[in-house]
């Protein structure tokens, strides 16, 4: 990206390695990288890359997301913005604003600490509130769109609106911003319900319990695959035998099949190659087409 110092100044680096921001730890360079840290930040790149038509694409905590190994050609924009707010409402209830960088699993502590419960459930899941929604994320029954009220987001033609959720078309592990990739989001607004302090945290301590006897702690991207209807997408990689199966560096988890977890020097293609072994073996031995829960991401 040539133009990229001239259009976003000293803000930015030229040719940042992705995989320093990957949970993964895989992924090429940036041609350009620069982080936002408030929403009109955000809005401000974004409005410059799409008038100078410089592709891009908006990075939150890395998690869910497999960047190629020639890396992306032209801006990576990180959202950092993360402030919230807390009204309360009436003894019961209170309306939280988030900023669609806050990460999810702090963000639910701090609420969980002061007593606020809805979000409990995302302490283990290592994304940002504005990737969550993207992606209906979810964990233990619940699920982002559960107590969501509504959004902010700037859309195609660079205008701020509010969308209720009504509007979000939220489905297993997707969303309509997900079917169009060119509306980003700003800001959310969750209804909080009062509880006990001391039972949102002993919900989430068996959460993470749970996610530490049941998930890899090598870095890796999260669920591969979404759960076909009627089974588990993890279930049926275990029964197809895949449990181990290697391909360069990356694994299919021993804790878990639907993870591949990076044994050191993993790269995309070794990702992208395992995935296809995968698909076949479960597509022969079970008619199943497994779907990607993951965005592969790069040219």
């Amino acid at each position: 990206m040539t133009d990229g110092r001239a259009a976003f100044g000293a803000r930015g680096r030229a040719n940042e390695p992705l995989a320093a921001h990957t949970t993964f730890r895989i992924g090429g360079p940036a041609d350009f990288f620069v982080a936002a840290e408030t929403p009109d930040g955000l809005i401000d790149l974004v409005r410059v890359a799409r008038a100078q038509q410089i592709p891009f694409f908006v990075l939150g905590n890395g998690s869910n997301i497999l960047v190629r190994d020639c890396g992306f050609r032209g801006l990576v924009i990180e959202n950092q913005c993360d402030q919230f707010s807390l009204d309360v409402l009436d003894p019961t209830r209170a309306l939280l604003r988030v900023e669609s960088g806050a990460v999810l699993p702090g963000l639910a502590n701090r609420l969980a600490r002061q007593g606020w419960a809805g979000l409990e459930w995302g302490i283990g899941v290592p994304g940002t509130i504005g990737g969550a929604i993207v992606g209906n994320a979810g964990a233990h029954g619940a699920c982002i769109a559960d107590n969501l009220i509504g959004v902010t987001i700037l859309d195609a033609d660079n205008v701020v609106r509010e969308l209720p959720k009504t509007e979000l078309a939220f489905a297993y592990r997707t969303s309509r911003f997900k079917r169009a990739q060119d509306e980003i989001v700003l800001r959310a607004e969750f209804e909080m319900t009062r509880d006990d302090p001391h039972a949102c945290i002993a919900r989430m301590q068996q959460y993470v319990e749970h996610r530490r006897r049941t998930q890899p702690t090598e870095p890796s991207v999260g669920s591969i695959f979404k759960n076909p209807s009627g089974s588990a997408a993890g279930r049926l990689i275990d029964q197809a035998g895949l449990k181990g199966t290697r391909v360069g560096g990356v694994e299919v988890s021993q804790v878990h099949a639907n993870f591949f977890v990076n044994r050191g020097g993993a790269t995309a293609n070794d990702v992208l190659q395992l995935i296809e072994i995968v698909r076949e073996r479960v597509r022969a031995k079970f008619g199943v087409e497994l779907e990607l829960e993951i965005q592969v991401v790069g040219d």
